[in-house]
């Protein structure tokens, strides 16, 4: 169900888990999906003894992804006008996800009315690993 303009206010939030314990068959897996076979992604040995990481990571479109449906969750399918993230800390196997949009406005702009929201993707220790904006279109 779309969201709309009269059932929301300035500074509602939505959070959902987007990921309970990342494991690295999902980031393989999202390797595969994506085209993306950078080594330190997918080759633990490249990613610890060449690259100097404690381990494999995730790819930041994984975790723009899973943050993307949690956006589609609230607003609706085919809502999102815009949808910008910037990555902020690695996310790792092992790692829990939960995503947060809160409404930073709602306005109406060619006779649309539009939510935009501020981003939060967030680790199990609270550590932000992703911010960002979207901007949805909203039902009267």
């Amino acid at each position: 169900m779309a969201l709309k303009a009269s059932a929301l206010k300035v500074g509602d939030t939505h959070s959902e888990r987007v990921v309970d314990n990342l494991s690295r068959t999902q980031i393989v897996q999202y390797a595969g999906s994506s085209g993306d076979y950078n080594p330190l992604h997918t080759d633990e040995i490249y990613t610890v003894q060449k690259a100097g990481y404690p381990s494999v990571f995730a790819h930041g479109m994984l975790t723009m992804g899973l943050t993307g449906k949690m956006l589609t969750n609230y607003v609706g399918d085919g809502r999102l006008t815009k949808f910008g993230v910037r990555f902020t800390n690695q996310v790792w196997p092992g790692d829990t996800l939960d995503a947060s949009a809160t409404v930073a406005a709602i306005r109406e702009e060619g006779g649309v009315k539009l939510v935009d929201l501020t981003l939060s993707t967030v680790n199990q220790d609270g550590t932000e690993v992703m911010t960002g904006n979207a901007t949805a279109r909203i039902d009267p």
